[in-house]
């Protein structure tokens, strides 16, 4: 299909205003619009792919560093870890009582039932809880603060920080204390490291960290009895792990999210009865804290010492603590913190919305996609056995003269080139060259070539439908070939292209279009796309009777059916797509033959390539919409308003424009899930799309060598098919118009010798 012709110049073309033309060519905005909504999507994706970290297992990422700068009081000390005045100083749980705490949450079902057994048995709890679970369940987060638990960062998406660099371990607090602000109002003083649950656990790497979040106002919390919940040991197990010994005071570690909390939810309620009944009283951090601090100021009080005030605490001026006691950790979040808070758990909405839905439509579109492949072998091979078989015949051969039309527009690379391939027909033809106004020479070079039967018509710049029309009125038989002037036909081309009009229902005829130029990366692209798409696709088509486009570089017509609808029409810009619709609804039949063989130039540039499919794909839609009415016409018309326009809606527009964000997933996937698993699959499709190419160049009697170019262009060609297209869908949302360009031409597709073509 070639459209490479410039709209009707209807005043004076001065060289501002054809250079205000071909900065038209490309809209910018939308260039731009469609680039935001590219960019927005991807980072929708990364943000659901960051808030996914896997949690669960605690497991450090090493565990035989050395402790040495570490003082022997913070690794031999109690729970709670705070600095004054740059001095570390720990604090143990009081005798018989006991601090549960929770890690990993909070999580839509678990975090959920073992609040409502906290609640059954009037405890407090202190969650942990990770920064992206907080974004997704901001709900749980409410809930457990209104019921009186005390809450704690577990960073955002639970990394050891004891590797990570500074501004790794700000950005992890910051991002949970702002999603924790945006779910509960609130901010907190206490922190938990992943991996790190006793004090054993601080090394010469994380020390650092410690050190850091406590001059920050923090208290790091630890454990000194694990239930080891994680590892699913069975309930008895549980229960004993999570019991202290001999009436000491004890911060406990259970689980509320990261995996399977079954055993944790049936262990719960009888360890919380098992300890009551020793005279065990259950806090948060801040009650325990608040506790031992109160035995220390006794203490003090009897040796007449004199209490130190307590350091200050992370926030922002002007917060103010809460008035629960067992929540003395929290505090009230400042204006900005909320609202950026709130903005946060916003954007995670967006995300956690817009990613399983499109994950949804990805898997229609996936497969319909492979549907397609499957419908399109099946029917492919059906119409090759159809049209080969011995007694198959369109009716009485074909010999008749006919008239082929040439519209040339500055085709002077070409058209010598063009002209003699014509020249070599086996069928008697007659040569009509419409030169469009062309400024090179081309009309000049078509008739000192001297070939017979050319006629050369010379015609001021109106278009290519004006120059095809113009054809048609001068041509002198009832059928006529229409063809590009960058393009040369093989000796058997126009015999082979003629022969099915011996059906009297046929009113049109597609021919078989190759790229004559496939030595480069960018032809031997075009040369798979041409082959596997365009061709493969029209025996589809043909077998169901709804052949959407005739492509213009190789196509034949029942004179009268073109001048029945009207001639080629210059209301969009895919004439060619224009005409073959408007046949169908006309009731003509539209058919591919499948061994006439054209073979045109394809761009040879990306810039080209981009601007010839951009026209491509707007003006396809311009014809759908222009023929919308044809889905309730009845007989053949409505044949191809029910059958051919679904297909082409959904397999050239829908699919393509959403076949991209397969790709993005799949590099999500790679990411975020499983690696190897998501190879795997792009592989499978990628065999699928192999086995459809190698049969497609089997019925064409193609080269297989071709095919080793299949990966990179499905990595890399096939995206910039999907932009020009999602670029086309956005001019056409927003009513935008596009001109007819000329492409550049080289030349290089030479006249094929007879029965060879251009190999």
């Amino acid at each position: 299909m070639n459209r490479n012709q410039v709209r009707p110049q209807r005043r004076h073309a001065t060289p501002s205003r054809i250079g205000r033309v071909r900065r038209q060519a490309v809209p910018k905005p939308r260039v731009i619009i469609a680039l935001l909504l590219l960019l927005g999507l991807v980072s929708v994706m990364l943000l659901d792919g960051y808030l996914r970290a896997e949690v669960g297992n605690d497991q450090r990422v090493r565990s035989d560093a050395s402790a040495s700068k570490v003082p022997d009081s913070v690794l031999d000390g109690g729970p709670f870890l705070s600095f004054q005045g740059g001095t570390a100083r720990t604090r143990s749980v009081p005798d018989k009582t006991i601090v549960l705490t929770f890690d990993d949450g909070p999580d839509p079902e678990w975090t959920q039932k073992v609040l409502d057994i906290l609640d059954d048995n009037d405890v407090p709890g202190t969650f942990f809880l990770v920064g992206s679970m907080i974004s997704r369940y901001p709900d749980v987060v409410r809930r457990m603060v209104d019921d009186g638990n005390e809450v704690g960062v577990h960073t955002f998406t639970h990394v050891d920080l004891s590797y990570q660099s500074a501004a790794r371990v700000t950005r992890e607090i910051a991002q949970t204390q702002l999603a924790l602000a945006g779910a509960a109002g609130i901010t907190t003083t206490l922190f938990r490291a992943p991996y790190s649950s006793t004090n054993d656990a601080i090394d010469n790497y994380s020390w650092p960290v410690y050190k850091k979040l406590g001059a920050m106002g923090y208290t790091s919390v630890f454990i000194d009895t694990d239930s080891e919940d994680w590892q699913q040991p069975g309930v008895s197990k549980i229960i004993k792990w999570a019991t202290p010994k001999s009436g000491k005071g004890a911060s406990v570690l259970f689980h509320d999210a990261g995996g399977n909390r079954a055993q944790t939810l049936e262990a719960l309620p009888q360890y919380i009865k098992k300890m009551k009944s020793k005279g065990y009283t259950f806090t948060t951090v801040s009650g325990a804290q608040q506790q031992a601090q109160g035995q220390q100021a006794q203490g003090q009080q009897a040796q007449g010492q004199q209490t130190q005030a307590p350091q200050g605490t992370p926030g922002t001026a002007g917060n103010t603590r809460q008035s629960n006691p067992e929540q003395a950790a929290h505090r009230t979040a400042d204006t900005a913190t909320l609202w950026e808070g709130r903005a946060l758990l916003g954007a995670v909405a967006v995300a956690e919305w817009t990613v399983p839905g499109l994950a949804a439509v990805l898997a229609v579109v996936g497969v319909a996609v492979l549907g397609r492949f499957a419908m399109m072998l099946v029917l492919a091979r059906r119409h090759y056995r159809q049209r080969n078989r011995r007694r198959f015949s369109w009716g009485p051969s074909v010999t008749e003269p006919v008239s082929v039309i040439v519209p040339a527009y500055n085709e002077k690379e070409c058209i010598a080139n063009t002209l003699n391939s014509l020249a070599a027909s086996t069928h008697p033809i007659e040569i009509v060259v419409v030169d469009d106004g062309s400024t090179d020479g081309t009309a000049e070079i078509a008739e000192s070539l001297g070939l017979p039967n050319v006629r050369v018509i010379r015609q001021p710049n109106a278009g290519k439908p004006a120059a095809l029309n113009n054809g048609v009125r001068h041509a002198r038989y009832d059928i006529v070939v229409m063809m590009d002037g960058d393009t040369v036909f093989e000796p058997d081309t126009v015999q082979r292209l003629v022969q099915p009009f011996g059906d009297p229902e046929v009113g049109a005829v597609a021919g078989n279009a190759k790229v004559g130029n496939r030595t480069t990366m960018i032809g031997a692209w075009q040369h798979i796309e041409y082959v596997m798409g365009f061709n493969l696709d029209r025996r589809m088509y043909d077998l169901l009777r709804c052949m959407p486009t005739i492509p213009g570089a190789i196509g034949a017509f029942r004179r009268d059916a073109v001048l029945g609808v009207g001639g080629m029409s210059e209301d969009t810009l895919a004439e060619d797509t224009d005409i073959t619709i408007a046949l169908h609804r006309a009731g003509w039949r539209v058919v591919y033959a499948e061994h006439a063989r054209a073979w045109t130039e394809a761009p040879a540039s990306l810039g080209q390539l981009w601007r010839q499919r951009y026209r491509w794909s707007y003006g396809t839609m311009q014809a759908l919409w222009k023929h919308r009415k044809s889905v309730t016409d009845r007989g053949p018309s409505g044949r191809f308003g029910r059958v051919g326009m679904p297909l082409v809606v959904l397999f050239q527009i829908v699919t393509p424009v959403f076949a991209p964000l397969i790709d993005v997933f799949t590099v999500y996937a790679m990411i975020f899930v499983d690696f190897k698993a998501s190879l795997l699959a792009w592989l499978a499709v990628l065999l699928v799309q192999l086995v459809c190419a190698g049969y497609a160049f089997r019925l064409d009697r193609e080269r297989y060598r071709y095919l080793l170019m299949l990966p990179l262009q499905q990595i890399a060609y096939r995206q910039l098919m999907y932009l020009v297209l999602i670029h086309s869908c956005v001019t056409a949302a927003t009513g935008g118009r596009l001109r007819w360009q000329k492409l550049k031409r080289t030349g290089e597709v030479a006249t094929p010798a007879p029965g060879t073509g251009v190999r």
